[in-house]
This record gives C-alpha cells, sequence and structure tokens, in this order.
C-alpha cells in the first residue's frame, strides 16, 4: 500500500523547472512594463486621445477621390508586379533548396539565401532600396520582391521535402532527365500547396504595399502618410477604409482561385 501511495505521489510529482521558468517569465514581463513606462495613467491618457483622434476623423472625407484612386491602383500594381517576380524567382529558390532534390553543397547555401531574404520587415528593405534607387514604386516592387523570395521558397522547399518519393524514384529509374523529373514527378504533387503559398503571398504584398508606401515606396502608404502630415484626419479615415475595402476584396478573388485549384 505504501509502495502504490508512493507511485502515484511520483506520478503527480511537481515540475519545478517549468514553475521557474513560469515564473522567470512573469518576472520579466514586470521588468518590461516598468522599463517601457507602461502605467495605467499613461494607458487611460492614451484611450481619451484616441477617442478625440477617431472623433477627428469621423465623417470620412472621399472629396478628393482621384487622389485616393491613384495611390490604390499603383499599390495593386506594386503588389501584383512583385508577387509574380517573387513566384517566378521562387519557383528555381525552392527546387535548389530541397534537400532530396539537390546535394548539400548546393541546397545549404541557397537556404542560407532565402534565410537572408526573410531576415528583415519588407519596410526595412523598402528603405534601403529607397535610399539605393530613390523615391517610387520601384522601390516598393524590389522591396516586396525580396520578401516573396524569402516566404515562397523556403514553403515550397519544405513542401517538396514532404512528398512521396516513390515517383521521384519511378521517373528517374526510367532515365529522364532533371527537368522532366521536375514536372512529372514533383510539380503535381506540390502544385496546389504551392498556388496556396502564392496567394497567400499576393494577400500579404497586397497589405505591405500599403506600408511601403510610409517610407517613400509608391502606392496608397504615401497618400495618407501625407494626409498624417497635413492632420487632415477625416480623409485619413477615407483612405483606411479604401485600403481595408481593396484587402477584402483581394481576399474574396484569393478565396476563389484557391477553390477553384483544390
Amino acid at each position: 500500500m505504501s509502495a502504490a501511495a508512493g507511485a502515484r505521489r511520483r506520478a503527480f510529482a511537481p515540475d519545478w523547472t517549468g514553475r521557474v521558468v513560469v515564473a522567470a517569465i512573469a518576472l520579466y514581463t514586470l521588468y518590461a512594463f516598468s522599463a517601457l513606462d507602461f502605467s495605467a495613467q499613461r494607458f487611460a491618457t492614451g484611450l481619451g486621445e484616441g477617442a478625440r483622434l477617431i472623433g477627428r476623423m469621423l465623417p470620412p472625407n472621399f472629396a478628393r477621390w482621384p487622389l485616393l484612386v491613384e495611390g490604390l491602383i499603383e499599390s495593386l500594381q506594386i503588389a501584383i508586379l512583385a508577387s509574380a517576380l517573387g513566384i517566378l524567382a521562387s519557383l528555381p529558390l525552392g527546387l535548389l533548396a530541397a534537400r532530396n532534390l539537390m546535394p548539400g553543397w548546393v541546397a545549404v547555401p541557397t537556404r542560407f539565401f532565402i534565410a537572408f531574404c526573410r531576415s528583415f520587415h519588407p519596410v526595412i528593405v523598402a528603405i534601403l532600396f529607397v535610399k539605393a534607387i530613390g523615391f517610387g514604386a520601384l522601390a516598393g516592387v524590389a522591396a516586396l520582391i525580396v520578401a516573396s523570395m524569402g516566404f515562397i521558397a523556403k514553403l515550397f522547399a519544405e513542401a517538396i521535402e514532404e512528398i512521396s518519393p516513390k515517383p521521384l524514384e519511378a521517373v528517374r529509374a526510367s532515365g529522364a532527365p532533371f527537368a522532366a523529373v521536375v514536372i512529372f514527378a514533383v510539380m503535381p504533387q506540390v502544385m496546389s500547396r504551392f498556388v496556396g503559398f502564392a496567394l497567400y503571398q499576393l494577400d500579404s504584398n497586397l497589405r505591405n504595399s500599403t506600408m511601403v508606401g510610409l517610407v517613400g515606396a509608391g502606392g496608397i502608404g504615401g497618400t495618407l502618410d501625407a494626409a498624417f502630415k497635413r492632420f487632415d484626419y477625416d480623409f485619413v479615415s477615407a483612405i483606411l477604409i479604401a485600403i481595408i475595402a481593396m484587402i477584402f476584396i483581394g481576399e474574396i478573388l484569393s478565396g476563389w482561385v484557391r477553390r477553384a485549384f483544390q
């Protein structure tokens, strides 16, 4: 009986390591609050200022709709062009990074390059391109191409590594070249997932195309930044509503395309 009781006690023994980790996280959270000067008073003050800001943004002013439409069209063009070029560049990168298709001396450097593309937020990359090639949509397109390559190539390579090896072995046994292996053994197994990756990246680029404009890389973000600097808050709300509508429409269209490929 005593042995059974001892077994029960051991089965429900406290996890002191987990408790110490949780306590350390809680203590660091309290420290972070104090280090960042976060307080209930500042939060309450911010709520009041936020309410006044929203009051100045209402009702939205769509009187300058030509300027609004021009910015939205430029953002849409940036997103579509960056997505198309980024997807095309991601195809060979994903193939080169797949360790079940390529030797290590090819896959490892390619994965390092993909990780490098994913290391920075698109806004930071856009700042670099604005400094390098100047203000305008070209900098935004270049920044989002880098972001697209980092995201799609990584997921594409991982999808290839998860495919069934039997079709690969069958096509290779027939003496087919590498291009035939990719076309007949790889792509049929990953095509639906690749379409999903591409559509998600297009959605992401639609959102990011509005952010890169804040640093001078074209699109509706530049219009939004100018409206904020002029304290033209009713026009700001009109721009935000238009951005939300564009993202929502893009989500509907991407869902329709995704269902078409299932």
